[in-house]
């Protein structure tokens, strides 16, 4: 029993073909929910994800945008099952990793998070090269033994993640959070995909200003808990 949270914002031509996928990677399952957070999308996002009529869907809608981080945490929140999967809504994560994901997490019961590194990534020269000494800077600092934090799909335990305390950005900190905090981690090789349709929305350098800030903070919240 598991409950996907998947964050959306102006996905409309992903998310669909997202969703028939999961379907079709989780086929063996019977007992998962799918949340879809609507981050106050102003395309055809949510009129489509409405119109897909699946029990096991369950879709929320932030009332003006509100982030990542936020709509994740609000779809953990909300969620049915303690055991959490996260991916994001535009197509770069394969569904088909999510058993191999479950799997590890599932048969170790000490391991609290396991997280998606990813291959031959699919994302723009400046993108990888900016996501590259970000995640250099965050391991120097943190020691979260994870070399891609800001792989979306990941498994983990609902009331852990609850624990903390939200802030925005935190979901590439989960790694470290986890880690720090004393629960153990695990990480597994995943599939990278094109981006299809859309853009990204996600600044490069800003992103990597932000998360440099973000790391200071983790940094703090981790020691106060010593």
């Amino acid at each position: 029993m598991f409950s996907i949270v998947i964050p959306l914002y102006n996905e409309e031509e992903n998310i669909i073909p997202l969703i028939n996928e999961i379907f079709l990677a989780l086929k063996e399952y019977d007992s998962y929910e799918i949340i879809l957070v609507d981050d106050f999308s102003n395309d055809q996002t949510l009129k489509l994800i409405s119109n897909k009529n699946n029990k096991l869907l369950k879709i929320l809608q932030n009332k003006k945008r509100k982030g990542q981080s936020y709509s994740i945490y609000k779809g953990v929140k909300t969620s049915q099952f303690d055991t959490i999967i996260t991916l994001d809504g535009d197509g770069q994560n394969n569904p088909k990793d999510i058993p191999k994901l479950l799997n590890i997490f599932d048969q170790n019961h000490k391991i609290e998070l396991v997280g998606g590194l990813r291959v031959k990534r699919k994302d723009n020269l400046i993108k990888v090269i900016s996501s590259k000494i970000a995640n250099k800077i965050r391991l120097i600092i943190l020691k979260d033994k994870c070399k891609d934090t800001g792989c979306s799909l990941k498994v983990f335990n609902k009331n852990v993640f609850l624990s903390f305390q939200y802030f925005d950005g935190m979901h590439r900190f989960l790694p470290a959070l986890f880690n720090g905090f004393g629960y153990e981690t695990f990480f597994v090789d995943v599939e990278h995909r094109p981006r299809l349709h859309g853009k990204s929305k996600y600044g490069t350098l800003l992103r990597l200003i932000a998360g440099i800030k973000d790391i200071i903070k983790v940094k703090k919240m981790i020691k106060s808990n010593k």
